[in-house]
């Protein structure tokens, strides 16, 4: 974090010190990482005591200090420990990461938001972005209240760009985040059915995204997925410029010549108002392609040219665990672990990838159940399964009694077809089967994989399927 007192922090977060009489804090000085989990906290550091269902973190704070931190943001002292206490820690939490914003003047926010594809984006914009300035970028999915101050308070004196992903699962969430770290730069990737069960509806979720877009300055710019109607109508809502991007013919940044190569990795040619290229993508899924343009949208808004965008975007690859990582086992397996989370969006996306990588190869869906889909649930998964048929995949191997709709969906699309189950057709049907859970799932697969398939894990994150890619990605002599 950016140098600050205890006063400093004190005064930022309208707390109270509480510290030793022997201690000044006007030169106690904070300057390193700001945790909330005191396992990760390091010398210089500030710990924030939050209070969860589990734990209390203000019996952690003596650990915290042990391992470095100078000081604690709680809301009871803690004896011995210098302190800022506060009425509320996750209120100080962010109003703190505000006061660091505010502190960095030239600093630019981007955020990020979607109901599917953040994650990938912000890994993608920050990788771009770090060629040509310090940036910060999450870790991983911290989309949260907890994670964008953890992000914001993980810039430099230097940094140039942070990029701040923003989830929501309500009416007012992402404006709440937008008050911890205010962008000038707003992306909405698309309106999905990712916890549509929490939202009520796909409008609901539409009116929550749009508050990114709602909050940035009239200097600002919103970049809008011109191909989602939902999304296209937030200029209506944004005081911002407006750059639509997508494959509509309107898009000022837009894709055309789309194409697959056998890794399912996506070439195009992007056309913007400041030149057309060709760009090959080193990530594997047609849904990239939006999220390129997007990241080439913000990127030369920020200033690069657009030769410099598309160089480090073709240069880029995974940054984050379990979104389509590509495993290439020894005995010629492939793995495709896309299992960190599932929506309805996500799994036709991956499905389509998994397609094209197995051209001429077999092919098995390992799915799970996708969470917080509401009373459309079951219809939801039915599609997913009646997916994989249309795509041809060979084997569907659904895990979990939670998804036995996506395997009802599957067999009926199979039994619309005329065409028996895993028939040897000049597109073989699909074989269905379903597994009580990932031990059964995984037993399966080391008795029936053969070198050249393509096995494709995807799932909600508490299905345990990335787990699952990850024990299939081990040596194969240790899996038989």
């Amino acid at each position: 974090m950016i140098a600050l007192t205890l006063r400093e922090v004190a005064r930022a977060v309208s707390g109270v010190i509480v510290a030793p009489a022997d201690l000044d804090p006007d030169t106690l000085v904070i300057d390193g990482p700001v945790v909330t989990d005191s396992r990760e906290a390091g010398p210089g550091g500030l710990y924030v005591a939050r209070v969860g269902e589990q734990a209390d973190g203000h019996d952690f704070v003596p650990d915290a200090v042990a391992r470095g931190a100078v000081a604690a943001l709680v809301t009871r002292a803690v004896d011995g420990v210098p302190s800022v206490v506060v009425a509320d820690t996750q209120d100080a939490f962010a109003a703190l990461s505000l006061e660091v914003v505010r502190r960095l003047p030239d600093l630019q926010v981007v955020g990020i938001t979607g109901s599917s594809g953040k994650t990938s984006t912000k890994d993608l914009l920050g990788t771009v972005l770090a060629t040509v300035g310090p940036t910060v970028a999450p870790v991983g999915s911290y989309n949260s209240e907890v994670g964008v101050p953890l992000t914001v308070c993980r810039v430099a004196a230097d940094t140039r760009f942070l990029v701040v992903e923003m989830g929501a699962r309500g009416i007012g969430h992402i404006e709440y985040l937008t008050t911890m770290a205010p962008p000038r730069v707003g992306v909405v990737l698309n309106v999905g059915t990712a916890h549509v069960g929490e939202f009520g509806s796909r409008a609901a979720i539409a009116t929550a995204k749009s508050e990114l877009v709602a909050a940035l300055p009239a200097h600002g710019l919103a970049v809008l997925n011109a191909d989602d109607p939902a999304v296209r109508a937030m200029a209506d809502v944004t005081p911002a410029r407006v750059a639509l991007v997508g494959e509509a013919d309107d898009a000022q940044v837009r894709a055309t010549d789309v194409v697959l190569d056998d890794g399912g990795r996506a070439a195009f040619t992007v056309h913007t108002p400041t030149g057309t290229r060709t760009v090959h993508l080193g990530l594997v899924g047609r849904h990239h392609v939006g999220n390129a343009l997007a990241v080439i949208a913000v990127a030369t808004e920020l200033g690069m040219p657009l030769d410099d965008v598309v160089t480090a975007l073709e240069a880029a690859r995974p940054v984050s665990r379990w979104r389509m990582e590509v495993i290439e086992r020894r005995d010629g397996v492939t793995l495709v672990n896309d299992a960190y989370n599932a929506n309805p969006d996500s799994m036709h996306a991956a499905l389509g990838a998994l397609a094209r990588m197995g051209q001429g190869r077999r092919t098995w869906a390992v799915l799970g159940t996708m969470l917080e889909l509401g009373p459309e649930s079951d219809s939801l998964h039915a599609e997913v399964g009646a997916d994989v048929v249309a795509h041809g995949i060979g084997e569907l191997l659904v895990v979990g009694d939670a998804a036995a709709s996506l395997a009802a969906g599957a067999r009926d699309a199979l039994s619309a077809t005329g065409a028996p189950e895993g028939a040897d057709l000049p597109t073989p049907a699909t074989r269905v089967r379903q597994v009580a859970d990932a031990e059964a799932a995984q037993q399966v697969l080391a008795a029936e994989l053969r070198p050249a398939d393509v096995v494709l894990f995807k799932s909600s994150r508490d299905a345990g399927l990335r787990l699952l890619g990850d024990r299939m990605a081990q040596d194969e002599e240790e899996l038989t």
